[in-house]
């Protein structure tokens, strides 16, 4: 299977993947806000959230679906706006001191599920028409219709996905080196609202993807 990709090429998508990656977007402003309101334990669940949209939009820039809903204007918006939504609903949440699945000042934060983190990565991220927008781009271009499509489609999808992953991981990791800080009652108000202000941030992002 080692035959099936065309090497030179395939690690400048690794590369233009990991520095995608490593750029201050919208999810990686998530994951350090899990991982400094919940630990790094917990924005794994973030990470893992961002990381299967990032398989649902892969998986349709594999196909010609992809291409059509890249050139859907109604997809592009309703979706983005949807997700936006949600996001500055659960940041102005946090601003103002109600429960909210980033805030740690309340006890009922506290009970914040791992499905609950999962499903606000997941949201964050299929609300950002802009990772459909690079992977319908990019995927052609370390493409060889010479060699198997599909083995292709499989070292392109790990080329993505576990950069990726590590790199939010490390990001979760650092966050919650001052959760111990940010966790403790006298600073928790202070840490919602900076966990708010990145949320907020991460929807700016979102909303200002041209469409």
């Amino acid at each position: 299977m080692t035959d099936s990709v065309n090497w030179d090429t395939y690690w400048l998508y690794v590369l233009a993947e990991a520095a995608l990656s490593i750029s201050p977007g919208p999810a990686v402003m998530l994951v350090i806000a899990y991982g400094l309101s919940h630990g790094a334990r917990r924005s794994i669940a973030a990470t893992l959230g961002v990381l299967s949209a990032n398989a649902f939009y892969f998986v349709l820039s594999a196909t010609s679906l992809g291409a059509v809903l890249v050139a859907s204007r109604t997809f592009f918006t309703a979706v983005k706006w949807a997700g936006a939504v949600y996001l500055v609903t659960i940041a102005v949440r946090a601003l103002i001191g109600r429960p909210s699945p980033i805030t740690v000042s309340r006890p009922a934060s506290e009970a914040t599920s791992l499905r609950a983190i999962f499903a606000s990565g997941l949201t964050l991220q299929l609300a950002n028409p802009k990772t459909l927008l690079f992977f319908v781009a990019i995927l052609p271009q370390f493409v060889d219709p010479r060699l198997p499509i599909r083995a292709q489609m499989l070292w392109l999808a790990a080329g993505s996905v576990i950069p990726e992953f590590f790199i939010l991981l490390g990001y979760g990791y650092l966050a919650s080196r001052m959760a111990s800080v940010a966790t403790d009652p006298r600073y928790a108000r202070w840490t919602d609202r900076f966990a708010g202000l990145l949320v907020l941030a991460a929807a700016a992002l979102v909303v200002s993807v041209a469409t």
